[in-house]
């Protein structure tokens, strides 16, 4: 019979998630983000003098209150939804009725398995109903759903549904290229290998129209 700890080892090994949202409990935001810093710092210090670091020495003394800014207003900024930025949109007047690709987005997110960084690139595209969105308003909301701990597949989901329910359309699609370093830097150690996933909602479930973009990111990955 396999245990507890069995179990929660083989869920994250297989990328399991239960959802398109977070596992974010319902106080997350019961503590402003200072007191979050407090609490952080003393448990990176922590970890830090259990390993056996000088905490004195001038290049360590600071890391501690460095990594907790950093978790909290840096890379897991994204779970405050009070940065989610705002995807306002706007008639499509001059009548541009194809596919509109914004591709190469950088993305920088965590692997919520390890808390080690997943590196790579966002391709995302829509095609308008009658509405229109800027074209950063798509980067930022790329970056704000990575800045969190995250699997690979939510993110690709998140960042679809955003942009379907900003734009009132399903006809969004989205495909994520990115190395994880928790396969590339430990476990494993293959440096070569990335992680790509892919959302198709509406007309990119149509394998013209899955083609067509595809051939636009010049990914010949089949899906």
């Amino acid at each position: 019979m396999i245990n507890n700890e069995e179990f929660q080892n083989e869920i994250g090994d297989n990328h399991i998630s239960t959802n398109a949202n977070n596992p974010v409990r319902e106080d997350a935001f019961n503590i402003t983000d200072e007191e979050k810093i407090e609490k952080i710092k003393k448990d990176v210090e922590n970890i830090l003098l259990t390993l056996g670091m000088d905490l004195t020495d001038d290049s360590m003394k600071g890391t501690p209150n460095r990594v907790a800014k950093m978790f909290v207003k840096e890379i897991f900024g994204g779970l405050n939804p009070i940065k989610k930025p705002k995807a306002s949109t706007f008639e499509n007047n001059y009548k541009y009725g194809e596919m509109l690709v914004e591709k190469n987005i950088t993305l920088y997110s965590t692997c919520e398995h390890h808390l080690l960084p997943i590196i790579g690139r966002a391709h995302v595209a829509y095609i308008s109903n009658g509405r229109v969105i800027g074209l950063s308003k798509m980067n930022r909301i790329v970056d704000h759903f990575a800045k969190r701990p995250q699997v690979q597949e939510r993110l690709t989901m998140q960042i679809v549904q955003e942009l379907q329910q900003a734009l009132g359309t399903e006809d969004v699609a989205c495909v994520i290229d990115a190395k994880h370093l928790c396969v590339n830097s430990r476990g494993i150690k293959d440096i070569e290998s990335s992680t790509v996933t892919s959302e198709f909602g509406g007309k990119f479930k149509d394998p013209q129209t899955k083609r067509e973009f595809l051939d636009y990111i010049k990914l010949d990955t089949k899906f």
